[in-house]
């Protein structure tokens, strides 16, 4: 059996944010009727480095379709010029088990995260949202918001990071796709009165304060996505609704996970799984006063999908290199 091979800049031109957006609504949709298997991801953990080693299997019984990444988080790897957030990928034949595709997976990564975002906003911001305020200005704001700019018109955009510098560098690159009014800072609290509020930082305390939040934001928070980081106010947690992507994986690395660990909230506060949304099983925003947060923390049935539809535009587009 052929095995091929896709690198970063192949995958970059055939993973278009449509095609991730349409990848990942359909892997939450199977993932809430049940129809997935995806173990909680495995970590290795690197102290004296500041980093992990993740590997996520998955498998997507309807297309029949399986796989694993294996991604890191080095928060320190902007100082040696490298991405914080690389990736590689294997397809696996279901019916043998041999691999049929390796390919680079950091820009997947990056563009099914923001589509996470994305479908979860469609489901539980308010409609007509106009304002999107992003704590974090690095790789992962920039997908979260080109998913936004897909599924919402939006006129303004607040962008808060430690670094101006990182700010204006997003505001040109984001420009190219979505060309509106930019207010750029380094206070959170400047951006946080929004529609939709976005935080796609490291960091292992409360950024975003309680008081901040008006009735009515939709918080895609991104940047938990292991034991110990957080980046909201447990306040905030317990006065909305809280969408998880995965309940087993939340609960032990997501933006919960502090808050549970410590007794500030339980499973119980939980409101749903994404998928049970997108499935249509429970009903999303109810009104346009409540607090909607969605909890991700990155799942191996979105990185599958997303990359069994690269495998099939490869193919179709004979584009792909044999590897094996």
């Amino acid at each position: 059996m052929d095995v091929i091979w896709l690198s970063e800049e192949d995958v970059r031109s055939l993973l278009t944010m449509e095609v991730a957006l349409e990848a990942v609504e359909d892997a939450f949709f199977e993932h809430g009727l049940g129809r997935t298997q995806m173990p909680p991801k495995s970590y290795l953990y690197f102290a004296s480095h500041n980093g992990d080693l993740r590997t996520m299997p998955a498998y997507l019984e309807r297309a029949d379709v399986a796989g694993v990444k294996i991604v890191n988080v080095h928060t320190g790897n902007a100082m040696k010029g490298l991405p914080t957030v690389m990736a590689l990928m294997v397809l696996n034949s279901t019916e043998t088990g041999a691999p049929k595709a390796v390919m680079g997976a950091t820009h997947l990564t990056g563009m099914r995260t923001g589509a996470a975002g994305g479908i979860a906003a469609k489901h539980l911001a308010r409609p007509g949202s106009e304002t999107v305020g992003l704590i974090g200005a690095g790789a992962q704001a920039r997908t979260q918001l080109l998913a936004l700019s897909h599924l919402f018109s939006i006129r303004e955009v607040f962008v808060a990071d430690m670094s101006m510098e990182r700010c204006l560098a997003l505001e040109k690159d984001c420009r190219a796709f979505l060309d509106c009014n930019y207010n750029l800072t380094t206070d959170p609290r400047e951006v946080s009165e929004c529609d939709i509020l976005v935080t796609t930082t490291p960091s292992r305390k409360p950024i975003v304060k309680d008081d901040w939040i008006l009735p009515g934001t939709h918080i895609n928070a991104i940047g938990a996505d292991a034991k110990g980081k957080q980046e909201l106010e447990p306040a905030i947690l317990r006065r909305s609704k809280v969408v998880v992507d995965d309940l087993a994986q939340a609960t032990h690395s997501g933006e919960v996970n502090v808050s549970l660990s410590l007794g500030e909230m339980t499973a119980k506060d939980i409101y749903a799984q994404i998928g049970d949304i997108v499935a249509g099983k429970v009903p999303g925003r109810v009104d346009d006063e409540e607090i909607t947060i969605f909890d991700s923390t990155g799942l191996a049935i979105q990185d599958v999908a997303a990359a069994e539809r690269v495998y099939s535009l490869a193919k179709g587009k004979g584009i792909a290199v044999k590897f094996i």
